[in-house]
């Protein structure tokens, strides 16, 4: 069967996606055989690198909340 989008770039929801299950380390063959067919390594390594920083400052909120409870 043929996919529509095939051979189009991943869009912004598909990139997330995948970068999604990359961080949990799930992603199917399908998926990312089109990330590395038909996107740009420019992207993901620019919204990887977001993930990333938006992943360690929640992880410093939880920190210092869990602190700030357990000081009282």
């Amino acid at each position: 069967m043929d996919d529509p989008s095939e051979g189009k770039p991943p869009t912004f929801w598909q990139m997330l996606h995948s970068i999604l299950a990359a961080a949990l380390g799930v992603q199917s063959g399908k998926n990312r055989a089109r990330d590395f067919n038909h996107g740009k390594a420019s992207h993901f390594i620019a919204l990887g690198a977001l993930f990333t920083l938006i992943f360690i400052f929640v992880l410093i909120g939880l920190v210092q909340l869990a602190v700030h409870l357990t000081a009282r």
